[in-house]
Order: C-alpha cells, then sequence, then structure tokens
C-alpha cells in the first residue's frame, strides 16, 4: 500500500505506530470509489442467496434486525429513514471488490477476512459498537459522521438484536468524505451516522477467539490421533460403592489421554485447513463444460489463470491450503502454486511441470480457479 493510503505512513510505521494500537484517519485514500457502488447496485447485492445481508431499523431506542436475502422491492419501500443495509462478502462477487482487498494485503492473508458494503440514508446506521477485530472503513459515495473512543463501559442495550452499547460517548469525530479511510483496532468504540445517503466499505480482519480455535483443533486431532492399547486393570481391587467413579480409573484413564501428542507442524495444518474453509453460503461455479487436460494446459500457457474470487488460498513451505484441503507437493510446484498464492494470477506462459498442471486442472474442474480467457 502506497502512503497517501495511509496517511502519508509507510507501511512498517503504520503497523509500528497503529496497528492494534491506535485509530487513524488518511484523508483521501480511496478517491477512485467514489462511483464504485451506488444505492441501485447493493440493492441487487442484498436480494443474492449466495451473500449474506442485514438490515438494521432504529425507531427511536427500538432496533430491529432482518436477515436476507431482500428484494429490490421490499427495499425500495422502506419508509423509515434510520435505517443500514448491509451486503457482506462482495468480494466474492466483484473483481473491483476484491481489488480493494488485495490493497490491504500488507496485512497477511490469513488474517484478512471480507469486504462488507453497507448503504444508510441521511441518519441511518447501526448504533455504537466495537468489534473484536481490526476494521478499516472506506468511504465511497456521500458523507457519514463517525464518532469514536475507548470503551470505558461496555453495557449493551437491553433486547435490542445487536451488541449496541448502552452509553457511547466519543472522544473524536470525524465526517468522512468520499475516498476517506478510517483505522480502528480492535475493541475501539464506533457510531457511524450517515449525513447524506452514503455508502460505506467495511474491510474486516480474522480475529478467532481462543475457545473457537481449541474447539477446532480438538475437532481436526479427531482424526489424527493414534493411541495404542486397550485400558486394563489387572490391579483392580473391590471398592465397596459399585457406582462410584473410583480414582485409580480416572488416573489410568488420565494417563492414557496424556499420550496424546501434536507439534507446530500439526498446528500449520490445522491452521491451513481452518483458515481457507469456504463459509457456509459460499458458491464455487464449476465448469458447466471442461476443457481436457491438453487444452486446458494450452489455454493457461496462452492466456494464464486466477483464483475464484470466493476461492482461499495459503501455502507454508511445500504444503499448499486450497478451500480448507491441504496438499504435499515437490519443490518445483509448490513454488509455482506459491505465486498463484500471492498473487492470486499466474501470468501467461508460466512454465508448468506436469505435477502442477495435474494439480491445476483438479481446480479448475472444481470451480476453485478460472482460465483467464474465460473469466
Amino acid at each position: 500500500m502506497t502512503k497517501p493510503r495511509l496517511g502519508g505512513l509507510t507501511v512498517a510505521e503504520f503497523l509500528r505506530r497503529h496497528w492494534q494500537k491506535k485509530p487513524l484517519l488518511a484523508r483521501g485514500a480511496f478517491p477512485e470509489l467514489g462511483d464504485f457502488l451506488q444505492r441501485d447496485r447493493v440493492f441487487e447485492l442484498a436480494a443474492r442467496e449466495d451473500l449474506e445481508s442485514r438490515l438494521v431499523i432504529r425507531n427511536g431506542r427500538h432496533w430491529q434486525l432482518r436477515h436476507g436475502p431482500f428484494s429490490k422491492r421490499f427495499l425500495s419501500r422502506i419508509r423509515d429513514g434510520k435505517w443500514s443495509l448491509l451486503v457482506n462478502g462482495i468480494n466474492h462477487v466483484l473483481p473491483a471488490a476484491q481489488k480493494l482487498l488485495q490493497a490491504f494485503a500488507f496485512i497477511p492473508y490469513a488474517r484478512l477476512d471480507d469486504v462488507m458494503v453497507s448503504f444508510a440514508p441521511s441518519g441511518g446506521g447501526v448504533g455504537a459498537h466495537f468489534d473484536s477485530y481490526d476494521v478499516f472503513l472506506v468511504q465511497g459515495s456521500g458523507r457519514r459522521r463517525w464518532g469514536i473512543g475507548r470503551c470505558r463501559n461496555r453495557d449493551l442495550l437491553r433486547g435490542a438484536p445487536l451488541r449496541i452499547l448502552r452509553r457511547f460517548k466519543p472522544a473524536r469525530e470525524w465526517v468522512l468524505h468520499p475516498g476517506d479511510m478510517l483505522y480502528l483496532p480492535p475493541d475501539y468504540g464506533h457510531d457511524g451516522v450517515a449525513v447524506t445517503d452514503c455508502i460505506t466499505y467495511s474491510i474486516g480482519f480474522r480475529a478467532a477467539s481462543a475457545q473457537e480455535l481449541g474447539v477446532r483443533f480438538l475437532e481436526f486431532l479427531q482424526d489424527r490421533v493414534r493411541l495404542a492399547g486397550m485400558y486394563e486393570d489387572p490391579d483392580l481391587e473391590l471398592q465397596p460403592h459399585p457406582a462410584e467413579l473410583d480414582s485409580a480409573m480416572v488416573r489410568n484413564v488420565a494417563r492414557m489421554l496424556g499420550r496424546i501428542r501434536w507439534d507446530e507442524k500439526d498446528v500449520a495444518h490445522f491452521l491451513g485447513c481452518y483458515l481457507t474453509e469456504p463459509k457456509a453460503h459460499v458458491v464455487f461455479g464449476r465448469p458447466a463444460r471442461p476443457l481436457p487436460m491438453g487444452s486446458f494446459a494450452r489455454a493457461v500457457a496462452r492466456g494464464g489463470l486466477r483464483l475464484a474470487l470466493t476461492t482461499q488460498m495459503l501455502f507454508r513451505g511445500n504444503t499448499i491450503f486450497m478451500n480448507g484441503d491441504a496438499a504435499g507437493l515437490g519443490a518445483r510446484p509448490a513454488r509455482m502454486l506459491s505465486r498463484l498464492a500471492d498473487q492470486r494470477a499466474l501470468p501467461p506462459a508460466a512454465r508448468l511441470d506436469r505435477e502442477t498442471v495435474h494439480r491445476l486442472y483438479e481446480w479448475y474442474r472444481a470451480g476453485y480457479i478460472i482460465l483467464k480467457d474465460e473469466g
């Protein structure tokens, strides 16, 4: 990311001074976004089955939350001005939104989540709240006033369908104009209210809780644990209560379970699969008439290829993680596919060995990658 995007800071300066530390306001960071999406296009996105959309309506201190998809006719008939429409994951269907997400590739892909777009008429918003993850708020068309501050009091509004702060006093306020960007670290309170009809893009980041990681890692281990032997108690003694769970049995089982082991390799394998696993609503478009492998290889050499917008790809060493699966490869194909993971595309005339072509062809048939000539 260039200095103008970060308010004149280099990436290194931003990471050192602001990332997960304090907010940053960058005026004119994305001047090209003013005409990217308009209200009617956001309404069309909210009608899609493969995207998550929500409608937040406020009447005084009463809040209502509805989940989409929503018809354009329904949204056009809303009369209450204090409402906000949110659509998550638009980078999965709009190349321009994916390009916006790529502007934040100075943060590892393992931490990047998605792009959410919100539309609100004047006075609309979702209330004062805080997020447990970092967020960049980029203003598209229109203007929005943001009040921000540390959450001294985290009491939530009772009965609200959203986590809205009951008492929030912003320490600072700014009005964001088209192209302006506001970065907020985790747990920083913020309240955005539309000054005019406006569109805002939220670039969110993944921050799983320790509980979530622990539970999912144990699920991952269940298919990898191999413990030899059976439970034995050759020194069993008569106990006065046959229904009592004996301490000796507890100790024996604790010793058996204590033999469960994992290492950093297991953790890396788990993380690669976990972080690339598609969300439940994500759909991959398989080619209706896939090319034969030979024709596919020639098409790649002629025009190159790119990852599907819905594809998540990471790597570690010679292991490639693609949409929740892992593949250990030879050094040469691993280097080539690591390049694909970094750049989300391969140029024409890339020199591909047989193993790489076979792997790419599998992903092509699954809808994970797209030939540039076709996309």
